[in-house]
């Protein structure tokens, strides 16, 4: 685990998002993991309530599945620019890192706009040779939620 796996990671991650394979998504995740959207205020309180929140991968495979079946929202895209990982501590068990982000949000019509901006603050962990999130909270700077909010970040 190192600088570049994370950034190789990283990048197959948006990539999943960004080309509508969300059915991947919950694949970056180890069965326990704790996946939460949320603002930088309520962050710096301690509070653990997110925009969104999942505290397994069987979550977030409901979630995919929601928002293939049941939910009804606009239909829209993203794309992800993704900063350079600060990587935090590392031991036998992980690493943690901090990943500045930027998702632009294409609607269906075309129209393109700035959407969200944060850092990811991650626990990567190796299972089985194979890096996965153990948590991932996406901080997001803006205190301002889109009511549009369905793909995940």
């Amino acid at each position: 685990m190192d600088l570049n796996s994370v950034m190789a990671f990283n990048a197959a991650y948006a990539d999943a998002i960004d080309s509508d394979r969300l059915e991947e998504w919950p694949d970056f995740f180890t069965s326990d993991a704790r996946y939460r959207v949320t603002n930088i205020e309520n962050e710096q309180e301690g509070l653990p309530a997110g925009v969104i929140w999942a505290n397994s991968r069987n979550m977030l495979i409901d979630r995919v599945a929601a928002l293939r079946e049941a939910n009804v929202y606009e239909r829209q895209r993203y794309r992800h620019l993704l900063g350079v990982p600060m990587i935090g501590s590392l031991n036998e068990n992980g690493l943690s890192a901090r990943t500045p982000f930027m998702v632009a949000r294409i609607m269906a019509t075309g129209e393109t706009l700035l959407f969200a901006t944060g850092v990811y603050r991650d626990q990567f962990v190796l299972d089985e040779g194979r890096l996965l999130l153990a948590e991932r909270v996406a901080v997001c700077d803006s205190t301002v939620t889109d009511t549009l909010m369905a793909l995940p970040l």
